[in-house]
């Protein structure tokens, strides 16, 4: 079987695209609540606390690390197509129980939901683009992947504003959700195929010597991977952050809900375009320096949030932050799969993204908790600190 399978971007393009499109769909589930859902909570439900209007965050990031984890290490039993499926089997009724949620309890539950989907869906996309391109091409093969995955956040971020904006905050904005999880759903059932022989394949020539233990190699002992792991872990820290409370910050600088998503739709935007050049970049130079400067980026500029009201400044400081995450994010990919075995590679992976999307969780809970003792511009400048700490971690842990 394995004679018949070539390892390769050009060999697979058509698959490849397939889970490009795929990985949109991903995207753009996050991106439906990615503008409006702090005021979401308070309007709706009266939710006004920062750590209680957070916790949407926290319940999605603790079940989409978990389910990362699990996907990577059931890849191989189970396939990484029947992961892809379930995990949007999870994702169709939560625009749902969104539109008619009773309490916030219900909405809490759907970002659980939506944890879930999103760990099984999108670990599922990257494991299975590793898989199809080899090495030559793995870096610019997640560039590709994480490039469909937040541009399709950004433009969904800014639609779900708009459509706020014109016409109310519910129902009309988690229509979008209703058309991507059904259409994610199709696309998947029709046309994607199962991408473990071709790790196989890999595994005939790689060399890469096998871990002791992944999870603890990949967490702590291992220095390549474990500078990385805690890097992911800082970056989704700072997303959270900005996810949560930037939309609170400019509703109180009388922004509405239209240029709140054309600023929130930024950020994203840029990440998943600037990633177009970045994981070809991580494919021939430093992935050490480009990890040490993309993170030092987003450091500083979470820093200069809460020294400007103006829309133009915001915006370009949302781009910095983005093109920063942009420098990092394939690189993370692209670096762990470098470091590991073909064999151990999807677990590593799922390792990795446990950690980093628990991240989402802690900086919910940081930010949360520091905005409503101390304010919310102490809880940036915490943030943006951690992130530049983690550039120092980079910059001194990690092996070039």
């Amino acid at each position: 079987m394995t004679e018949s399978v070539k390892l390769g971007l050009k060999e697979n393009w058509k698959q490849f695209t397939i889970l490009v499109v795929i990985n949109a769909f991903v995207g753009g589930m996050i991106g439906m609540e990615r503008t409006i859902f702090p005021q979401f909570a308070e309007i709706e439900f009266g939710v006004a606390s920062k750590t209680a209007i957070l916790s949407f965050i926290t319940a999605f990031g603790i079940t989409k690390a978990i389910a990362n984890y699990f996907t990577g290490r059931l890849a191989n039993k189970f396939g990484r197509k029947n992961l892809l499926l379930f995990g949007w089997v999870v994702a169709i009724p939560i625009p749902f129980i969104l539109i008619y949620a009773p309490s916030w309890n219900w909405v809490i539950f759907a970002n659980m939901l939506l944890g879930i989907s999103q760990g099984l869906t999108w670990s599922s996309t990257v494991v299975m683009k590793i898989d199809l391109v080899g090495e030559k091409d793995r870096g610019f093969a997640m560039g590709l992947n994480e490039f469909a995955g937040y541009f399709a956040v950004g433009i969904v971020a800014f639609l779900t504003g708009y459509i706020a904006n014109n016409y109310g905050i519910t129902p009309y904005p988690f229509y979008i959700g209703i058309f991507i999880s059904i259409v994610g759903f199709i696309l998947t059932a029709l046309w994607v195929k199962d991408t473990r022989v071709f790790a196989h394949k890999e595994n005939l020539t790689d060399t890469t010597s096998q871990l002791d233990n992944v999870f603890l190699d990949t967490t702590f002992k291992n220095k390549t991977l474990s500078s990385v792991t805690q890097a992911g872990l800082i970056n989704n820290l700072n997303d959270g952050m900005i996810w949560g409370l930037l939309p609170i910050v400019l509703l109180s600088l009388n922004f509405n809900y239209e240029n709140i998503g054309i600023i929130m739709a930024i950020y994203p935007t840029v990440w998943g375009i600037g990633q177009l050049f970045t994981g070809k970049m991580s494919d021939h130079y430093s992935k050490k320096a480009m990890l040490f400067w993309g993170m030092l980026l987003q450091g500083l500029a979470i820093l200069f949030i809460p020294f400007t009201s103006d829309f133009y400044i915001l915006g370009f400081i949302l781009a910095l932050l983005g093109f920063g995450t942009a420098l990092v994010y394939p690189t993370f990919l692209s670096s762990i799969a470098q470091a590991t075995n073909p064999k151990q590679r999807a677990e590593s992976i799922g390792t990795f993204r446990l950690w980093r999307d628990l991240g989402y969780a802690f900086g919910a809970i940081i930010s949360g908790v520091t905005a409503d003792l101390f304010g919310i511009e102490y809880a940036v400048f915490l943030i943006g600190g951690l992130t530049i700490f983690s550039a120092g971690v980079i910059k001194i842990r990690m092996p070039k």
